[in-house]
């Protein structure tokens, strides 16, 4: 008798006969003749051969029949397996919020940062300027919630306050390309609003923007509908805002009467080639001020960016530009129509280094004769994903005082989850 083994998944092992009783029967009737040719000198030889054979013969038979009802069993179960990963017959389990996936994704930026300012009596320091805690997760299938919390520095007083930065829901599943948003969020104002300040390539704010929003920019609490447009050669995206009124602003003022902040948003993306892409944006916002009357501001930004996708580790560049045009109107009738812009290139001189080069213009909201003009120049350290730092020089130019220079190094940290930036 042969035999082999053959081992399925989850399956025990199992044993296949091959079956000779063919061979030994012709076997065994050569040797009946051999038998009775050799009868008188090998009648004990022969008789001992004939009663091995008839032994091997019996065994191998009760193999045989032992070995296919093991095979029966075998193929029962082979069946009952294939029944089982049938993918139609088995319907794929119901998605439920267990008690891992109802954990949201938290994570901790940190902001230090060290400065030099010519100004005043005061001219170094180091501080912990911000440190950022995220909790983000899907609520169900419909919407999605985010949080920021901003446990920052005071720079007059020195001491440190928290306080909600960003906390919104915003949904998945709406018709026709539309996506709504509820809460407190960075308001679809340009390129640099919307985005947190550590994922900026600079320490500083541009002079443009924070004369006219502040440094914590368009901030509020309101509804964002935004509409993918449905066009085929390039990406389109429409968005209108209504909030309650920042409460610091230049521009900007939360009054007391049914006035609000309104907001549209054209952005306009283009992909150029494979290496390079151009995004167009136009804005426009109005709302009452702290005069009890209108500021109306119009914004356009213009971003190009260039990443080669052979050398992408080693080697980019980008281009952005914002402009601000502001019409104010204050008591008495007095009406100030200012502009600034800034215009920054950053260019990747290796896998981790970057090198970012700034020009700022900007006039004052309520007196176009005040003029401030800068220029900044920026080293950046991508040490990895989760932490980088980040060398400023800058120099300003005001027709109100002398030139001033500042110095900043900072070094940004990260620990948990964080998302991904704006593009």
């Amino acid at each position: 008798m042969l035999s082999f083994y053959i081992c399925y998944p989850n399956l025990k092992e199992h044993r296949f006969s091959f079956s000779l009783s063919p061979i030994i029967k012709n076997i065994t009737k050569y040797f009946y003749q051999m038998n009775h040719l050799l009868r008188s000198r090998f009648q004990g030889f022969s008789l001992l051969i004939f009663s091995v054979i008839l032994f091997i013969n019996t065994t191998n038979g009760q193999t045989v029949k032992d070995s296919t009802a093991a095979d029966s069993i075998l193929q029962k179960q082979i069946e009952a397996q294939m029944l089982n990963n049938n993918p139609v017959t088995q319907p794929a389990p119901q998605q439920t919020r267990s008690g891992l996936s109802a954990n949201p994704d938290i994570g901790v930026i940190g902001d230090f940062q060290t400065s030099y300012n010519s100004q005043g009596k005061k001219n170094f320091d180091a501080y912990l300027n911000e440190t950022e805690i995220s909790l983000q997760s899907i609520v169900d299938p419909y919407i999605r919630a985010d949080f920021f919390l901003s446990l920052s520095r005071d720079p007059d007083t020195h001491k440190y306050g928290i306080d909600v930065e960003e906390g919104y829901l915003t949904t998945l599943s709406l018709p026709a390309k539309l996506q709504l948003k509820a809460g407190k969020f960075k308001e679809a104002l340009g390129r640099i609003n919307p985005v947190h300040a550590h994922a900026l390539p600079f320490v500083d704010l541009p002079n443009a923007y924070v004369n006219y929003f502040g440094h914590e920019g368009l901030n509020d609490e309101g509804v964002s509908l935004s509409w993918l447009v449905p066009t085929k050669t390039f990406y389109q995206e429409l968005i209108f805002q209504g909030t309650a009124g920042a409460s610091e602003s230049p521009s900007f003022h939360r009054g007391d009467n049914n006035q609000f902040i309104y907001l549209a948003h054209l952005k306009n993306f283009f992909t150029l080639s494979d290496n390079a892409t151009l995004e167009l944006g136009i804005t426009g916002v109005t709302g009452p001020n702290d005069s009890a009357a209108t500021t109306n501001i119009a914004a356009g930004d213009l971003t190009y960016k260039w990443k080669p996708v052979q050398l992408n580790t080693y080697h980019s560049l980008t281009w952005q530009n914002e402009f601000f045009y502001s019409n104010a109107k204050y008591l008495n009738n007095q009406k100030q129509n200012t502009f600034g812009l800034y215009s920054f290139i950053e260019y990747q001189t290796g896998k981790r280094w970057f090198l970012t080069g700034r020009y700022d213009y900007a006039e004052k909201p309520y007196n176009k004769n005040i003029v401030e003009q800068a220029y900044s120049l920026t080293a950046g350290w991508l040490a990895t994903e989760f932490s980088k730092m980040e060398f400023e020089g800058k120099t300003t130019e005001d027709n109100t005082q002398p030139r001033y220079y500042q110095a900043w190094i900072r070094w940004i940290f990260v620990i948990g989850a964080h998302g991904a930036h704006q593009y």
